[in-house]
């Protein structure tokens, strides 16, 4: 396709993507399994072009502002009391997964090499971070599951990321060699973080030499790409480089810049990865049309049936993983046991059940070399990447679509119950601190008593309305605290209509209506009611 051709097709992509995001909204669906079965759709439609995915170009281009803000948006205390099950998963179970499928594959494909099998089992053993994060933040799952299934999914990658350059390195021209697969494994863990952590801290320092706000943004856009690039030119994990540096910049980011800053690189960053995950499934659904043009039609039917068996195998595996990790450690030590007890069986299934591949698993399968170094071509191409394929339709659309009811059918504890009482504490704490610093500065000649006391009077509110958040039932003070920001979002939506009805009728200009506005969206931001639309009474 010729550039003009190309941008047609990029616009039809995000009408499609625009459409379907606000049909699943509609039907309570997430909406990236929407996007590849409207992908699935598009490429089998007649006429339409083929859409070929380049590897480079999801490496590169989606990969790291994604993954940057997966890490952004993880807490580090939660990952850090999690880092044991996440460790066990993102290296234990991907090793597993690997052996485990490479060892069917060969028996399923007669003459397949052990390179081959292994790099089926690398590409194909790590869920996607990109298709945990957008599905299982839409389903309610309790706080801990998701934490430990998206710290994973930063991680994995790396591990199966390593596998699988060794493994294509034997393939095309080798043997495969376990001892400096580990030394390989260690060290691009090791420099992938240091990478990161040094991009990080000059973006700290950019950040802190500037003033400008679009400078700023720009700076968080271009540091997830350096961190990316450095670590695929160290031959280290560009992946972990690109965690590590979106959790160091996370730490600091709220004394680095302004609050408009914040806001508005909020805004842009949400409207990137919206973007970018609505591209990414839907591309994946268009890969079906190039993949049968690149496998035989006989055999095109086999291969499916032999990619559900693969399939079967890597949710088998898990499966019987979570359960194990979960137990043994707990087995072994009293320390753990005490500190940590096991999880209620629904939420370890869960976790068991949850393992969605998506763009990654694509991307390392068409990014397979054409031939070997011999010039003869890779063995059983076509057929990794058609099982690849098959894999993620398994996962991300099976399981993905099964999520919902199986959540309602487990009826989980809800563990938010720790977080509100932590708000509820946090709020007070801030409104405390706010007093004391205005008793400091009320002894100023620059502060005038009425502006004094009238804030004295909202942050003494403030104070006693979360100070007795130990001695209440948390259900109450939970809804007492839902009930205040009902009540707020209430006279914010009052303020909203007011200003907009002057602006319409003519006594003030938009100019004044966005400043106003501007003010209450910060207001409505601080008390997490920032998602809440106007919506006004009928004849106001």
């Amino acid at each position: 396709m010729d550039g003009l051709h190309q941008l047609e097709v990029i616009i039809l992509l995000l009408g499609v993507v625009l459409a379907l995001t606000t049909l699943a909204q509609k039907i309570v669906v997430p909406y990236p399994i929407l996007l590849v079965i409207g992908g699935l759709v598009l490429g089998l439609v007649p006429g339409l072009p083929v859409v070929t995915l380049r590897p480079d170009l999801v490496f590169l281009v989606f990969l790291p502002p994604i993954l940057w803000a997966a890490a952004y948006f993880t807490s580090w205390r939660e990952f850090r009391y999690n880092l044991r099950p996440i460790s066990l998963l993102a290296v234990g179970l991907v090793l597993a997964t690997t052996a485990a499928v490479a060892y069917v594959a060969r028996l399923l494909l007669p003459g397949m090499g052990w390179a081959e099998a292994i790099a089926l089992g690398a590409i194909v053993s790590p869920p996607d971070a990109v298709s945990a994060t957008a599905i299982a933040r839409r389903l309610h799952i309790p706080r801990r599951i998701v934490t430990i299934l998206e710290g994973e999914s930063l991680v994995n990658d790396a591990t199966a990321l390593v596998l699988y350059r060794t493994a294509v390195g034997a393939a095309v021209g080798g043997s495969i060699a376990f001892g400096p697969t580990v030394v390989d494994v260690v060290f691009a863990g090791v420099a992938g973080v240091a990478i990161g952590l040094a991009v990080g801290v000059a973006a700290r320092w950019a950040l802190g030499a500037t003033q400008d706000s679009f400078t700023e943004i720009a700076i968080t856009l271009l540091a997830p790409y350096v961190a990316w690039v450095v670590g695929e030119q160290a031959h280290a994990s560009a992946v972990l480089a690109c965690v590590a540096g979106g959790l160091y910049v996370r730490q600091y980011f709220s004394e680095a810049v302004s609050p408009v800053t914040r806001i508005q690189a909020r805004a842009v960053w949400d409207l990137l990865i919206f973007v970018l995950n609505g591209f990414i499934f839907i591309l994946i659904g268009l890969q079906l049309g190039a993949l049968r043009q690149a496998v035989p039609t006989e055999r095109f039917g086999t291969l499916l049936a032999t990619g559900a068996i693969i399939s079967l195998t890597a949710i088998l595996v898990r499966l019987g993983w979570v359960p194990l990790a979960a137990l043994i450690p707990r087995w072994v030590s009293r320390t753990i046991r005490t500190r940590d007890p096991l999880p209620p069986w629904p939420n370890i299934f869960l976790i068991g059940w949850t393992g969605m591949r998506g763009i990654v698993t694509l991307a390392a399968a068409l990014a397979l070399p054409l031939t070997t170094n011999t010039g003869v071509p890779l063995s059983f191409r076509a057929e990794i990447i058609l099982i690849s394929f098959s894999v993620i339709l398994a996962t991300l659309v099976v399981q993905g679509l099964s999520l919902a009811p199986l959540i309602r059918a487990l009826r989980l504890e809800d563990d938010n119950r720790a977080l509100e009482e932590e708000e509820m504490r946090a709020r007070e704490h801030a409104a405390a601190m706010a007093l004391t610093r205005l008793e400091e500065l009320s002894e100023q000649p620059w502060s005038p008593a009425d502006h004094v006391s009238r804030l004295r009077d909202h942050y003494t509110r403030r104070r006693h309305q979360f100070a007795n958040n130990g001695a209440v039932d948390p259900e109450c003070a939970a809804e007492t605290v839902e009930a205040f920001r009902r009540l707020r979002h209430e006279t914010l939506t009052a303020e909203r209509v007011a200003l907009i009805g002057m602006r319409d009728n003519g006594t003030i200009s938009d100019d004044v209506l966005h400043r106003l506005e501007h003010e209450l969206d910060i207001e409505a931001l601080r008390l997490g009611i920032g998602e809440r639309r106007v919506t006004r009474e009928p004849g106001r």
